[in-house]
């Protein structure tokens, strides 16, 4: 009996853990993106300066900014941007620069 009710209450933590966690916000993402343009541009189509992130795979883009923030790909300028944005937050502008085409 013991095991079945620590089991039912693993379970449910998993699910409430699981729904906790917010969908990514696009709209909040933009929010986040003013310092991004001056390197990618303004609706993230990319300049001599910075990579084209508009219609970006959500998935590349949070692994390229958690590498960025780790030190595992070798830029000062994007360590220290990536630096200054929370997990949600980076998921936050994959889903903006995602929903640019």
């Amino acid at each position: 009996m013991n095991r079945l009710m620590l089991t039912a209450l693993i379970a449910g933590s998993v699910g409430l853990a699981s729904a906790a966690q917010a969908a990514p916000d696009a709209a909040a993402g933009k929010a986040k993106a003013t310092n991004c343009g001056m390197c990618h541009g303004a609706t993230g189509g990319g300049t001599p300066m910075g990579s084209k992130l508009a219609g970006e795979d959500p998935v590349k883009f949070i692994q390229a900014m958690n590498d960025y923030k780790s030190g595992k790909r070798d830029n000062s300028i994007m360590k220290n941007q990536a630096s200054m944005f929370s997990a949600d937050d980076i998921a936050n502008l994959a889903a903006y620069y995602a929903s640019l085409k």
